[in-house]
């Protein structure tokens, strides 16, 4: 239980002689585990990590599946029986379907985290991870951003209604434990990519529209990729794996009830980032800037101490992260998410 002053932007300090080998604090071996939102990049990489774990994988069975449908959910988890939930699900997109379909990500991504929470406790699921984002703190929060900068300053506009709703959902699981004493746990993830990405060439994140828009590109020999915005922000990026992976380690390991950053501590400008997917496709051409596009946030970078104190760090670099991504995207790219 969690002491009722507690702020929900609380950074937990890691308990003592915590490490990597340590004892499991909740073994995911033999158990019922259900991904929600297993079909995208997040809840895709879940489930090849998950693989490994001993434990047994409860699948979407119906495609019609709503999670923004309450007793469609609850019917699900009523009939599943799920020990363990990890809740990926989400309506995701950059700054452009942000902008456009306010509405929409709020309304979403309220209803799938309210429906999978609370139908989660009342079938007395034992653990439950619920996957935030970056993007619920501050423009302006020190940085690196640490997890107690969660509601000390506006937010960026450009995401605000997602961010809203995750900021309620890490509410609402800290709400369950208070009342209901769930172990429910919250992870905020820096900006992904990997396999399974959305491609959208609109609505996608940067590294996804970058890496199409590039590919492109070469393959019609043109002489100039735009980058949208000045190309001068600063952002993180983590391979999805290693984020799997982090999941799996904070289920496991940890039970408390402020949320955990997940990334690397290191950040780069967009510009460089965009010249690093350069040098992994092979294009060689000049790199423009369409500064009429947002920026966003001018830096975001998350602190990762939480989660290197409690024994996790990312295992994938930026440059072998891109090829293992853009391999992806060559097997796929008859049949790319967009």
């Amino acid at each position: 239980m969690v002491r009722d002053d507690e702020p929900i932007g609380a950074a937990p300090g890691p308990p003592p002689g915590a490490a990597r080998d340590a004892p499991l604090a909740f073994p995911l071996a033999g158990k019922r585990v259900w991904v929600a939102g297993q079909r995208g990049m997040v809840g895709s990489a879940l489930v090849r990590r998950l693989a490994g774990e001993g434990c047994t994988l409860i699948q979407d069975r119906r495609a019609d599946l709503d999670l923004r449908r309450q007793a469609d959910v609850a019917a699900f988890l009523a009939a599943e029986r799920p020990q363990a939930v990890v809740l990926a699900a989400a309506r995701v997109g950059g700054i452009h379907a942000n902008a456009t379909y306010p509405a929409d990500f709020l309304y979403d991504n309220l209803m799938i985290e309210a429906n999978v929470v609370h139908a989660a406790a009342a079938v007395g699921v034992e653990k439950l991870l619920f996957l935030g984002s970056s993007c619920i703190y501050p423009r302006a929060a020190p940085q690196p951003i640490r997890e107690d900068a969660l509601l000390t300053g506006p937010l960026e506009p450009t995401n605000e209604p997602y961010a809203i709703a995750k900021i309620a959902g890490i509410a609402l699981c800290q709400a369950y434990r208070r009342q209901h004493g769930c172990d429910f746990i919250t992870a905020m993830p820096t900006n992904l990519f990997g396999p399974g990405d959305s491609f959208h060439p609109e609505n996608s994140h940067v590294p996804a529209a970058l890496l199409r828009r590039i590919h492109a590109a070469k393959e019609a020999g043109a002489p100039t990729v735009t980058v949208w915005g000045t190309g001068r922000p600063r952002r993180e990026f983590l391979y999805v794996d290693d984020l799997a992976d982090a999941c799996v380690f904070l289920m496991t390991r940890y039970s408390g009830a402020a949320p955990v950053n997940v990334g690397t501590g290191e950040d780069l400008p967009i510009a460089d980032f965009a010249a690093a997917l350069c040098r992994t496709v092979g294009y060689t051409g000049t790199l423009t800037y369409d500064t009429s596009r947002p920026d966003g946030t001018p830096r975001k970078v998350l602190d990762v101490s939480t989660l290197t104190g409690l024994g996790w760090r990312a295992q994938t670099s930026l440059e072998e992260g891109l090829r293992l991504y853009y391999r992806w995207f060559l097997d796929h790219i008859d049949r790319l998410r967009t």
